[in-house]
């Protein structure tokens, strides 16, 4: 089973919870057909992130954290890394964080996978996966 995640903290160790969340709207030429999830990083690794990525889909940031869409479900049998953040329904905590990339496409995700496994990298996390189920 997988854990819930961890609470968010501002780089300054202040709960992200006493912020209000906020959701992450797509550009209207971008359209959702999977969903809309996003997960975060603490801005201090949001370069590094996006440096190792083959491809990038929707990339929002504020002074705190960066934010990458993904689709809806992402988070599925993955524990992402501490300090990355998932956030269901793009709902994120934050000061209004501003759309720095987009891919030129027009599928605003992410390859979760890439971006779940370079995390655990950057973080220095094994990744870990859940238990696949046994075969009937």
């Amino acid at each position: 089973m997988l854990r819930p995640p961890a609470p968010l903290l501002t780089p300054g160790g202040r709960p992200e919870a006493e912020r209000p969340l906020i959701r992450l709207e797509l550009p209207p030429s971008f359209v959702p057909t999977l969903g809309c999830d996003a997960v975060g990083v603490p801005a201090r690794h949001g370069l590094g992130l996006l440096a190792r990525l083959p491809r990038s889909g929707c990339v929002y940031a504020d002074a705190d954290w960066w934010w990458w869409i993904v689709p809806t479900g992402s988070d599925e049998e993955l524990t992402w890394p501490l300090p990355a953040h998932y956030a269901p329904g793009a709902r994120v905590p934050g000061d209004s964080p501003q759309l720095i990339g987009r891919p030129e496409d027009g599928s605003p995700y992410t390859p979760p996978i890439p971006l779940y496994l370079n995390a655990c990298q950057l973080t220095g996390v094994a990744p870990r996966w859940a238990a696949a189920a046994a075969p009937g």
